[in-house]
Formats: C-alpha cells, sequence, structure tokens
C-alpha cells in the first residue's frame, strides 16, 4: 500500500492557559479561524502578552498567511500552499503547525523527503505531539526506515491510545515486516475495538481488514474491507487489500479492474508495482511480472521474497521444473508453475500436480482453483463441479471460479444451472462476448427459444469477426432454425 496519510490538525483545550478577557475575546472570532486562535493563544500564553500590547502585528500576520496557505491547501494548490506555509514559518521559526501542514502537502506531492524534513521539524517543535509523529512514521514506513519508525509509532501510541493514524501506519510497518502471527493478532485485537467505536475511519477498518488478510481470515477481511470502502470508495489501503484477496483466490478480473482504478503516486507507487507484478504472475507472466519488480528502487522484504519465488520458478522447461521437483518434492511454487504451464501438453500430469499443490496448501484458494481447472481441462467435470461449488462458500464472488463451474455444468449438459451461472458472469461483466453464445446456446438446449434468440443477436452485435469467426458462423446457421421454432409458438 501507499501508505497513510493523515492530514486532520488536533485541537487542544487553550482556555486554561487564557484569562477571562482572552477567552471572551476568541469566542467572538469566526469558526474558520479556530486554528489561528490555536496559534495566537500559544504565543500569547508563551509570551504573557495582552491583546492590547504592542509587537502582535507579526503573529497576526503569520496566522494571516498560514490561514490563506490552509485555503490553498484544500483547494488542491500544494505548491502555493508551501510556499504560504514557508513565509509564516520565517515571521515564526518555531511555528509546529504550519511544519505539519507544509510536510502534509510535499507528501501529497509524493516529496519523501521534504515532508520528512518537515514532520521532523514539527515533532521537535512540539515533542510529545502525537499527530506529528504518526506522520513522521508514514514517511519512515514509506522510506522502509522500519527500526525508527517503529520507535516513532510507539511513542504516538503510548502517548494516545486513540491515535488512529499510528495504529494505521503501524499496520503497515508490522505487514511490510512480515511480523509473527502473534504480533499481527495483538494489533489486531487493539484496533478492533477502535473500529468498533462511534465514527471510526475508513483507515482504521481496512487496517483490521488488512491484518485479518494476513492472518488467513478471508471472509472477516472481505467484511472490513467492504465496510472500509462503503465509506470511502477511494480508500487506497482498502482497494490494496481488496486486490490483494483477489489475486489469492485468483480472482484476477477483479484484481485487475481494483488495479487499473489505482493511480500511481507523483513519483512512482512500489506498492503498485509489487500488487501489478503479483497478477502479472498470476497470469503466468514471469518475465514481466520481474520486469515490473526492476523498477522499484528499495524493495521491501515481501517484494524481494516474491522476486526470489519467481527466479525459482519461472522456468517454461517442464523437464527442468520437473529436475527441481524431484530434489525438492513439497516446493509449493514449483508445483503450482508446473500445475499451470502442463494443463495443455499434458493434463492428467498437470491434474496431478494440482492436487499436490493444493494437498500442500488447502487454505491457498489460488491452488484449488488451478486444480479444478485441471480437474475440467482433464475432463473430470464432476469432481470439477464438487470443487468450485466448495470454493464459492469461502469466496461466493470469485469470478474465475463461476466461470470454471459454468463450463463444467455446460459440458454435463446440466444446462439449468449453467444458466445461473452465466447469468451471474454477464451481470458482473456485460462485456464478457462469449458468455451471450454460450448462454444463447444454453436457452436453446432448455427449450426457451426467445431467450436463446436475444442472445444469439446480443453476441453478433459485440462479437469480434476476427476472434470469433466459428461462433459467428454457428449463431447464423442456427437462426433460421430458431425463428422458425418461435413462430409455430414453441416455448
Amino acid at each position: 500500500m501507499d501508505g497513510p496519510n493523515p492530514g486532520m490538525l488536533e485541537f487542544e483545550s487553550l482556555s486554561r492557559n487564557m484569562s477571562p478577557a482572552k477567552t471572551k475575546y476568541f469566542q467572538t472570532l469566526r469558526r474558520r479561524d479556530l486554528f489561528a486562535i490555536f496559534v495566537i493563544a500559544l504565543l500569547l500564553s508563551a509570551s504573557n502578552l495582552t491583546l492590547g500590547q504592542d509587537g502582535n502585528n507579526e503573529t497576526d500576520d503569520a496566522v494571516v498567511i498560514f490561514n490563506q496557505a490552509q485555503e490553498a491547501h484544500e483547494k488542491g494548490d500544494l505548491l502555493g500552499a508551501i510556499k504560504l506555509y514557508e513565509k509564516a514559518i520565517e515571521i515564526i521559526p518555531e511555528f509546529p503547525e504550519a511544519e505539519l501542514q507544509r510536510g502534509s502537502a510535499y507528501l501529497s506531492l509524493g516529496k519523501i523527503d521534504a515532508a520528512e524534513t518537515a514532520f521532523r521539524k514539527a515533532a521537535e517543535l512540539r515533542e510529545d505531539w502525537t499527530l506529528a509523529l504518526a506522520n513522521l512514521g508514514v514517511v519512515l514506513v514509506r522510506k522502509n526506515q522500519f527500526a525508527e519508525a517503529e520507535t516513532v509509532l510507539k511513542k504516538a501510541i503510548e502517548l494516545d491510545d486513540l491515535n488512529f493514524p499510528a495504529f494505521v501506519a503501524m499496520t503497515d510497518l508490522r505487514l511490510k515486516t512480515r511480523a509473527k502471527p502473534e504480533v499481527l493478532r495483538e494489533l489486531l485485537a487493539r484496533i478492533r475495538v477502535l473500529s468498533s467505536k462511534a465514527k471510526p475511519t475508513a483507515a482504521i477498518i481496512a487496517s483490521q481488514g488488512a491484518l485479518e488478510n494476513a492472518l488467513g481470515d478471508l471472509p472477516s477481511a472481505k467484511k472490513s474491507l467492504e465496510r472500509a470502502l462503503a465509506l470511502d470508495p477511494k480508500n487506497r489501503f482498502a482497494m490494496f487489500e481488496r486486490a490483494d484477496i483477489a489475486i489469492v483466490e485468483s480472482d484476477l478480473t477483479r484484481a485487475e479492474e481494483i488495479i487499473k482504478s489505482l493511480t500511481p503516486s507523483p513519483t512512482g507507487s512500489p506498492d503498485l508495482s509489487f500488487l501489478q507484478a503479483r497478477l502479472l504472475l498470476a497470469r503466468d507472466k514471469p518475465d514481466d511480472a520481474l520486469k515490473v519488480l526492476e523498477g522499484i528502487s528499495e524493495p521491501a522484504p515481501p517484494v524481494i521474497a516474491f522476486r526470489d519465488k519467481i527466479l525459482a520458478s519461472r522456468s517454461v522447461n517442464s523437464a527442468e521444473l520437473e529436475g527441481q521437483l524431484a530434489k525438492e518434492p513439497k516446493n509449493v511454487a514449483v508445483l503450482g508453475r508446473l500445475c499451470s504451464i502442463m494443463r495443455i501438453q499434458d493434463p492428467a500430469k498437470a491434474l496431478d500436480y494440482c492436487k499436490r499443490a493444493f494437498n500442500e496448501e488447502p487454505t491457498n484458494v489460488g491452488f484449488a482453483v488451478g486444480y479444478g481447472a485441471a480437474l475440467v481441462q482433464a475432463r473430470s467435470y464432476t469432481p470439477a463441479i464438487e470443487l468450485f461449488r466448495s470454493i464459492l462458500k469461502v469466496a461466493p464472488d470469485n469470478f474465475t471460479v463461476h466461470t470454471n463451474l459454468a463450463a463444467a455444468l455446460f459440458q454435463m449438459k446440466r444446462y439449468a444451472e449453467a444458466k445461473a451461472e452465466y447469468l451471474w458472469l454477464l451481470e458482473k461483466q456485460p462485456d464478457l462476448v462469449i458468455a451471450y453464445y454460450l448462454l444463447g446456446i444454453t436457452h436453446d438446449q432448455l427449450g426457451e427459444y426467445l431467450d436463446a434468440m436475444a442472445n444469439y443477436q446480443l453476441f453478433l452485435r459485440k462479437a469480434d469477426p476476427a476472434k470469433n469467426t466459428l461462433e459467428i458462423e454457428k449463431v447464423n446457421l442456427r437462426i433460421p432454425t430458431l425463428q422458425n421454432l418461435i413462430k409455430k409458438g414453441k416455448k
């Protein structure tokens, strides 16, 4: 994931440090100047000034400029906002709030080093400011400076056990460093408490889903992530995790759709590249996956492990892979590769390799799907149908499973069941051209001639003459007979 980006400023109680006269004055100001109140109050309290004394003009000017910077920031003028924040800092060199917001703007621009400098300054100026610490932790995690990130984030959480941004960053840290299950479970327990409170953020709920995913609880993870996306449909943390689950479940169509909707950051996105590489490998394109990984300048440990896995099993030479497997009979990466590349040339062997991979990791939905696909390729339709139905109990929205199940049911001439699967597929992906052809045949075989005609016509409108030549010819040959059946009043 690109990591969390907390940018909301926290406000503290000011009245206990101010005289009644000052408090009454501040209460008369507009709501939009609340942050200005905050800054002025700190400065007045620190210098023991009153509103009527001289020397207050510089403070007022800095606050006005800061407010202008905030307005530019909110409008998306990040460069303009940074210039104004820096102008305010020139007037008041010790201005932690301006440093924090300057860092936030730099982070949005992808200028990680500049953001780190600003967040560090904010944390130095206000030593126990948990929001500054959380932001600094976010940047350190993104830069793979994990040891310091842990120190900073632990401090932020110790000072404020309701610090949502710090917990989100800590989740990112634990996942990137491949923390032990017991460590993940402990963090998950604390985050579940936060997500159960009134009005939790989408980011904290997404963190819950990410940890559930890492611990193998996919049903709970999917529920949490859908909940997060309902609150914020563009939450990158949740989108990354949902794409990750789709790849694990071999639901590659959904994974691709999510990845396409994720735009890279201005300076590139290592996590997005990693996700793209995983999808490419799932589509049996290891060389393309390696090219994407080569573009990551400072890969995190999971990226390195994934790259090593590809290098170990990228061969398309079945004899070479089988030789490797003879030395390591339980090498899941090699078994999975053989499961994939042998389906066409030797379905029986592919079936054996898929089954062995599945037996080694029975909770790996990808291996289960591969095993089922190999069963279909070997024309063992009945066990394939049973396996796919069992997978759908765990992953009900897996597009690949529905596709293979439809194929198996169609080949078994169980048309009524196949029809339900084709309708599901077209509801999820209306541009799946071949599904209209197969659904037309299914209706035709069931004697549902009007529905058959409708789907044949849809297929002809959408079909590519170069790719679907054979199917188009078959439909054109069938349509006259079908028209006669309809005229005769056949159902």
